[in-house]
């Protein structure tokens, strides 16, 4: 079957003020701990990353995302924070905080930094004044504190599941149950109480004044529950995350909360911008998060977890600019983040994964909007699977074993022949793979085939080329197997747009098991994998993306 050519456009009306700069973003995600740690306790911090920003900019992305470095027990690894205003000491300090994003700016990149508003730490000193105070004081009122059933309240006041197994509830001495959608020690906040809107905002403002460029939003879809919390009816419940609505997820609440983010947001100079980690069952509600006054972007999870075929890959990126279009906001493409398993081991195993990977990342770089990149995917790093057991401390694992998240947040290998490979002065939380010496930082500088060369050069092209970036996408005619699509093409398929300077970009994906020929669209620019001329035409291996500058007329 060959695909016919169509157009898909994501350039709906936008303000003309300002610079848009995440509309096409290259986000890199920092996992903190995982970074780079610059005083030996094993443990990545903000100085650490303060040593790396080189690096960073080098490699040519537009701005870092930083994961909770906020003061917590470290029940979720930061993701339940005590105190939204302070950085964990193992982090540093909050002048740690100034500093770096001092010098982010000074490097000419763009910092986010995440916000939990779910839920807190149970340790945050408003949880612990709820559990001093009597049933139905004000102090319970920022959580959600219910009675149970049963004739001695012995039973959860619903059949809600934690994400992280078991019931979603607590029992506290006095009888009462508060509600934890994640571990025990993350309750939900009451987003029914205006003193939690109240507190959130000014978090929001004091992040800001301090000067980040915006925030990425935990569990965006949370916060707003279903009015009487309703049972469901059912379990393994966790398996209909963004297959319908929950009564605990996804509620159209949320939107009320975002628009006033959005409002503070816009208060301030500069484009500061939200981003929600939302789950949706379609991609219509996951566009809602995105509308004209609601955030600027959402993760495309859809994206993530499409598979390595031709079919499906081009099904998810038709239908993603479909509806972000309805509402004038980019896509956004990932393939990798510190929840899910490394893409690498996902596309298949060994040399397979790594070819998968390099063509990939042509494939997610060339589409329209923005992308994000997970710390290690420019060094082809796959999923650590064999940690000890002793090492193994994600509260996921509650839920199931195999589902566990330490294998994608072992720390990253910088240089040198032996862990910690550069990571710090000390060891590393997570032990890294002895293998890892061939994929460090210091040896991919030196090899021009590199997966980390590879990423450069993509990243400078798009970067450079008036086609990449924000704009249209065009498909073309395929072998079957494979996806081809032109950018910088008029909205209407005749020529180049209108600031291409007659540049055009293709780029063709060969995602099936043989080997095909597709038209030399002009010159190679960049490919993933060897290709090599056939007279008029390019002959694509399997698994290898290649991109070809047309210019007006070829």
């Amino acid at each position: 079957m060959t695909q016919h050519s169509t157009t898909v456009s994501t350039t709906a009306a936008v303000p003309a003020t300002g610079t848009r700069w995440w509309r096409d973003a290259v986000i890199y995600q920092v996992y903190v701990r995982s970074f780079a740690d610059s005083d030996g306790d094993g443990i990545g911090d903000l100085a650490g990353i303060r040593s790396r920003l080189p690096y960073l900019a080098e490699l040519g992305v537009d701005a870092l995302w930083l994961t909770p470095f906020y003061t917590s027990p470290m029940a979720d690894f930061g993701y339940d924070v005590a105190d939204y205003r302070d950085v964990d000491p193992i982090f540093g300090s909050l002048n740690d905080a100034r500093a770096l994003v001092r010098d982010v700016h000074e490097h000419g990149m763009r910092i986010i930094v995440d916000v939990v508003p779910n839920h807190s730490s149970d340790m945050h000193a408003w949880f612990q004044e709820a559990l001093e105070a009597a049933p139905g004081g004000p102090e319970r009122a920022r959580y959600v504190f219910r009675d149970g059933r049963g004739p001695d309240g012995a039973e959860p006041p619903n059949d809600w599941e934690s994400v992280f197994g078991g019931p979603a509830w607590t029992r506290v001495p006095d009888g009462q149950w508060y509600l934890h959608l994640f571990a025990p020690e993350q309750p939900d906040l009451n987003w029914e109480n205006p003193e939690v809107h109240r507190e959130f905002d000014d978090v929001l403002r004091f992040w800001l004044d301090l000067g980040v460029d915006g925030f990425r939003i935990d569990v965006a879809h949370g916060m707003v529950k279903a009015p009487g919390l309703p049972d469901l009816g059912y379990t393994d419940q966790i398996s209909m995350l963004g297959r319908e609505v929950l009564p605990y997820f996804d509620q159209d609440g949320v939107h009320d909360i975002h628009r006033g983010w959005r409002r503070l947001l816009d208060s301030y100079e500069g484009e500061r911008i939200g981003v929600a980690e939302a789950w949706a069952p379609t991609q219509e509600r996951l566009a809602d998060y995105v509308r004209p006054d609601e955030l600027h972007q959402a993760f495309n999870f859809h994206y993530l977890t499409a598979d390595w075929s031709a079919r499906d890959k081009r099904a998810v990126i038709e239908e993603s600019l479909r509806t972000v279009d309805r509402v004038g906001a980019p896509s956004t493409w990932v393939l990798s983040n510190h929840d899910v398993k490394r893409h690498v081991t996902r596309y298949g195993d060994g040399e397979v994964g790594v070819r998968r990977a390099r063509a990939a990342a042509l494939l997610m770089l060339a589409l329209p909007g923005s992308a994000y990149v997970y710390q290690g995917e420019e060094l082809g790093l796959a999923e650590v699977l064999d940690l000890p057991e002793e090492y193994l401390q994600d509260p996921q694992r509650g839920r199931d074993p195999e589902s566990g998240r330490d294998g994608c947040r072992v720390p990253l290998p910088w240089s040198g022949d032996a862990p910690p490979f550069g990571f710090g002065p000390g060891s590393s939380w997570l032990p890294m793979p002895e293998g890892w010496r061939d994929l460090t930082v210091e040896r991919q500088e030196a090899d021009p085939e590199s997966m980390l060369a590879l990423y450069r050069a993509a990243l400078r092209i798009r970067r450079e080329h008036p086609a990449l970036g924000d704009g249209t996408l065009r498909w073309l005619p395929a072998p079957d197997g494979a996806l081809v699509f032109e950018r910088g093409t008029a909205a209407d398929g005749t020529g180049a747009s209108e600031g291409t300077g007659g540049r055009r970009l293709v780029c063709a994906v060969n995602l099936g098991q043989d080997t095909v020929r597709v038209p030399a669209y002009g010159r190679p620019l960049l490919a993933s994998a060897p290709v090599r001329p056939d007279g008029d035409r390019l002959v694509l291996p399997p698994d290898t993306a290649v991109w070809c500058e047309a210019m007006s007329g070829q």
